[in-house]
């Protein structure tokens, strides 16, 4: 009996042996590699710096009223394409009494200081012919007098275009049909029939009625990163992408570069514009949202490695790299490289490497 207990006491510790050298086995060659490796290869790389921003029109031109009512008809729809001088929309005049017996004192105001500004002149150019005023008091009240005669007649054109709708001046007819002050596109209409207007004067904006812009000359606007534009210049080549045309590649040169950055929500950046070149068959509308890449430097048919796999020593003056080992059981040698250009993913190798030599490739560390 205890023979066999013996035996079998072996041959279990025999088993677990066996099992342990075979589960040994099987780890190590189930075990995920050190590392790996990646060749170096040769290629075109480009430094670039991002802008974010959006298409718009060069110039667009805000269409107002100088007189106040209510928009009686409306001639246009938002992307209609007029010329300079169609009508857009007709106004009927609506003047309050406040507003009646306001351009009549501003009427009256004016007349008292033309007539003030005109005895004064007058007087002055007596004294200065007998010697009693120097040519210099003179002049300042001869622009007074001429200032005075301009309000003046501002003050009667801005009174008959209040009560009657209409006026001429200066060989200027204004009158209550709005027209375009340019040629393009419609963009946007802001009132529709029925709308009350406030008119535009030097006391107040008043109402947007329109904007209109060519869209035959178009920009794209955004901003650049403080950290990027020490390094951009006027007229470097620019590649933009748009958001609605992922497909279309729309080329420019950076055409300015504003001079005080803008601070928004922790970051500094700068206003950009570039001007495109010619996209024929492409569509491009305002407000479509875009990226461009700025291109600072470009080369082609250089040594390229993958950056990640670059350290730096302290300072970051040393580049190394680590290349494999030549015995099989040997561990991976760090070799010094120098570098050019950087893309952000790859970099530019100067020296220290071969065009299809290896480099090791470690797996990322797993957080625990």
């Amino acid at each position: 009996m205890a023979k066999l207990v013996r035996r079998i006491v072996i041959l279990l510790v025999l088993g677990a042996v066996g099992y342990g050298v075979y589960a040994g086995f099987q780890a190590k060659r189930n075990a995920k590699p050190a590392w790996t490796t990646v060749k170096v290869t040769r290629g075109d790389i480009t430094e670039k710096a991002l802008a974010v921003g959006q298409i718009e029109p060069r110039d667009q031109v805000h269409v107002k009223s100088k007189i106040s009512g209510i928009v009686k008809r409306c001639f246009v729809e938002v992307g209609d394409t007029v010329r300079v001088g169609d009508p857009l929309f007709e106004i009927a005049p609506d003047p309050t009494p406040e507003q009646l017996l306001n351009v009549d004192n501003r009427l009256r105001q004016a007349e008292a200081t033309f007539a003030k500004a005109k005895a004064d002149y007058q007087r002055g150019r007596s004294l200065n012919a007998r010697g009693l005023l120097s040519e210099g008091d003179l002049d300042g009240l001869k622009e007074a007098f001429e200032l005075a005669r301009v309000a003046l007649a501002e003050a009667r054109a801005n009174r008959e275009l209040t009560r009657h709708g209409k006026v001429s001046t200066g060989g200027t007819r204004v009158e209550t049909v709005i027209r375009a002050p340019s040629s393009g596109t419609v963009l946007t209409r802001l009132v529709n029939e029925g709308d009350p207007v406030v008119p535009l004067t030097s006391y107040q904006p008043g109402t947007d009625l329109a904007t209109i812009a060519d869209m035959g000359d178009l920009l794209f606007k955004g901003t650049v990163d403080e950290i990027d534009v020490g390094k951009i210049a006027i007229g470097m080549p620019c590649r933009i992408t748009v958001g609605a045309l992922p497909d279309t590649k729309v080329t420019g040169k950076l055409a300015r570069i504003a001079p005080q950055a803008k601070k928004s929500e922790g970051s500094t950046r700068f206003d950009v514009e570039i001007e495109l070149e010619p996209h024929p068959g492409v569509t491009l509308r305002a407000g479509y949202s875009a990226n461009a890449d700025i291109v600072i430097r470009e080369k082609k048919g250089v040594l390229l490695v993958p950056e990640r796999l670059v350290s730096f020593g302290e300072g970051g003056k040393k580049a190394t790299v680590e290349i494999p080992p030549r015995q099989p059981k040997g561990e991976p040698k760090k070799v010094e490289v120098k570098l050019g250009l950087s893309d952000g993913l790859n970099v530019e190798v100067l020296s220290g490497l071969e065009e299809g030599e290896k480099v090791v490739q470690r797996p990322p560390k797993e957080i625990s």
